[in-house]
């Protein structure tokens, strides 16, 4: 799990009522993230299920995102941070999500785009910004976004609630990207001087995509969709 990943997802919990339980799928803290990887504290007071396909740290629930054994409308939010690239069969996993989704409920999900291949057990799907967005469709009103180089980001994210979506969505929608854009301007501020340093003799030295790739790391791009035609959200 990455910096921004995290951030989005406290961000979500911060500014939306996320309906419980809670389900988290690929949950498994991998060695080197195991803690900091926990979401549990993100939700307090909310019933939290760590699912993965595998027994480990941060897994309460072995579960097969492509073929949960829950009800129809069981589940209040469901987390998949940096998952669904492992996921062979990911259009199946999608279904489930928003099988097992209350009315009203919460899906978010992050995944990376350009990113190296890394198999946890395996890496299989990277998606468009174009792709995620059309995933979401199903969902009463969603957010979906992008973080870097808009031609080829390195990132992106969505969240998406099922009918009846909150009346006020869009507006802490809105809230919710002020707020992510402020994070990540405070982390590009905040970076140690020397990867500062490294990052300006980048400039110099890097071919002209890679320079494009560095500059825009830390900007990000959301639209809003509400049953009605496409906004932008800055």
């Amino acid at each position: 799990m990455r910096d921004h990943n995290k951030a989005f997802c406290r961000l979500v919990a911060e500014t939306f009522d996320c309906p419980g339980p809670v389900l988290e799928f690929g949950s498994y803290q991998v060695e080197g993230q195991v803690d900091y990887a926990d979401l549990r504290g993100l939700f307090p007071g909310k019933t939290y299920v760590g699912c993965d396909m595998r027994p480990g740290p941060g897994v309460d629930r072995v579960e097969d995102v492509t073929a949960i054994c829950l009800d129809d409308e069981t589940a209040g939010t469901v987390l998949c941070i940096e998952t669904f690239e492992h996921v062979f069969e990911v259009r199946r996993a999608f279904d489930e999500v928003y099988r097992i989704l209350k009315p009203g409920g919460l899906f978010v999900i992050t995944s990376p785009l350009n990113f190296r291949i890394h198999g946890y057990p395996d890496d299989y799907w990277r998606m468009t910004p174009n792709c995620l967005r059309r995933m979401m469709a199903p969902y009463a009103a969603r957010l979906t976004g992008y973080q870097g180089y808009h031609a080829f980001p390195h990132s992106v994210m969505a969240l998406g609630f099922t009918d009846p979506a909150p009346a006020d969505f869009a507006g802490k929608a809105t809230s919710l990207v002020d707020a992510y854009h402020a994070w990540l301007r405070q982390a590009e501020a905040g970076l140690p001087l020397a990867k500062k340093v490294r990052r300006g003799l980048a400039q110099v030295y890097r071919s002209k995509g890679e320079r494009k790739q560095i500059a825009a790391y830390y900007r990000a791009n959301f639209f809003m969709d509400v049953d009605a035609p496409l906004a932008n959200a800055g």
